[in-house]
């Protein structure tokens, strides 16, 4: 067994140009955390974001238990959806999310005992379990990615399955951004959890090496991590990583690890990674037999009077949430899930937290300002730029492109961009620049490809 060890001179591992220290004081502290109010009343998405709607298997006035399959996914990316809270089903509902894409979810009013809360859990061993049958029980209880896509775990696991040997599973531990506060809670919380939820993947898919890449700040993880992974006999080990912003992008992250290959001879082959929630969440369907109830969210911006890292319930409302951290202390000019750099729009405080949501954030004033000045061709958009790319340049044939749809002016490496927003962060214009140029390459709809 290879238990790697971490010391105060290991070497940082970081991609060789551009990114920004990215810090935002309108965020909550990540020293602690606090506990939602169970809702009154809760609204459980059907709508996957990776694929097909789950199809209901429960009419109004149907009476659920906590955990109860109500929502059956059914096609690729299609997950099974539970029952976060006990009570009676009020209606069905459609809306639409800040992209106009429509989404449906089963109203709950909150009744009767709880079947998990307040109980003592009974523990299932899954050592002796054949891999398929892991596979199986992730995918019973719905265990999808706790980000982004929010594609099927089980899905991934066969694609896992098809890689060419060898292959790592990467534990992906970087807090580049401080909306992730709530990761790293939950880190702090359940790190026996989440290492044995990786112990649980590798074993379902032939997975023959597991890395942490810990951010450089946090060695305090790894040593947790590590010292959680000694009872199995997968070899483990940690690659502390830069803390710069967008270091948690795939991109940046398999750039840094193929140096941490080179640097400590290892070979590593095919590199999967997975967020520290959602290693919790497989955790909790393998070893519990329970589906994914709730998780930690970070909830602030500057019209957020008491921001707050929160567990939450899947399903609660956004308008519950903020009123549990003080309400506003001025009318937001943006409410939006997720960094206030790549942040979805929410069109109404009635949209619920769904799995994939690990921040949401009101704030005052936008990152940018609604009137832009001129571009004043600085550079330092193209010095942060994680790809190398000049977005003063892009921005600007992006915008005669728009403008003239007869143009034949090449955008050149657009395709490139993935959409972190440095550039626009940087900008002592305020210009739009990662939003006018993602939207150009997506022909007007804006495509975030981070993460």
């Amino acid at each position: 067994m290879t238990i790697g060890r971490i010391n105060i001179g290991q070497k940082v591992y970081a991609f060789p140009r551009g990114g920004i220290a990215f810090e935002d004081h309108t965020a909550p502290h990540r020293d602690s955390y606090m506990t939602a109010f169970l809702p009154s009343l809760s609204v459980i998405p059907l709508t996957q974001p990776s694929g097909a709607r789950a199809y209901p298997i429960v009419s109004e006035g149907d009476t659920v238990k906590e955990g109860m399959l109500i929502g059956r996914g059914h096609g690729p990316g299609s997950a099974h959806v539970h029952a976060t809270v006990p009570g009676k089903v009020m209606r069905m509902v459609t809306w639409k999310n800040g992209a106009g894409e429509p989404q449906d979810g089963i109203v709950i009013n909150l009744e009767g005992g709880f079947e998990k809360l307040g109980k003592k859990e009974e523990v299932f061993p899954w050592e002796g379990t054949l891999p398929h049958d892991i596979q199986r029980t992730i995918a019973e209880f719905g265990v999808v990615e706790m980000e982004g896509k929010g594609r099927p775990v089980s899905e991934i696991i066969s694609t896992i399955r098809m890689a060419p040997e060898p292959i790592t599973l990467v534990v992906r531990c970087v807090f580049d951004d401080p909306w992730l506060a709530g990761d790293y809670v939950l880190c702090r919380e359940r790190a026996a959890h989440i290492a044995e939820g990786a112990v649980i993947v590798a074993r379902s898919c032939r997975v023959s090496r597991i890395v942490y890449a810990i951010s450089h700040r946090e060695s305090e993880l790894g040593e947790a991590f590590l010292t959680a992974s000694i009872k199995w006999s997968i070899p483990t080990s940690v690659a502390l990583v830069s803390s710069r912003y967008p270091q948690k992008n795939k991109r940046e992250l398999d750039m840094v690890l193929r140096n941490y290959e080179k640097k400590e001879q290892l070979l590593l082959g095919s590199l999967f990674a997975f967020s520290p929630a959602t290693l919790a969440a497989v955790y909790d369907a393998v070893k519990m037999r329970k589906p994914v109830l709730e998780r930690y969210i970070t909830v602030g911006g500057s019209a957020v009077r008491q921001p707050h890292v929160m567990k939450v319930r899947i399903g609660k409302r956004i308008v519950d949430i903020f009123s549990e951290c003080g309400g506003f202390t001025a009318r937001p000019k943006r409410i939006a899930f997720g960094s206030p750099l790549l942040g979805q729009q929410l069109a109404d405080l009635d949209e619920p937290i769904s799995k994939t949501n690990y921040a949401v954030f009101a704030i005052v004033e936008e990152y940018r300002r609604e009137k832009n000045v001129s571009c004043i061709n600085c550079g330092e958009c193209r010095n942060v730029c994680p790809v190398g790319l000049d977005p003063e340049e892009l921005y600007k044939k992006s915008l005669i492109k728009k403008g003239n749809s007869a143009s034949n002016i090449s955008l050149g490496r657009i395709m490139e961009c993935h959409g972190c927003g440095c550039c626009e962060l940087v900008c002592p214009s305020r210009l739009p620049l990662s939003t006018t140029i993602s939207s150009s390459e997506a022909g007007g709809e804006r495509v975030v490809k981070y993460g």
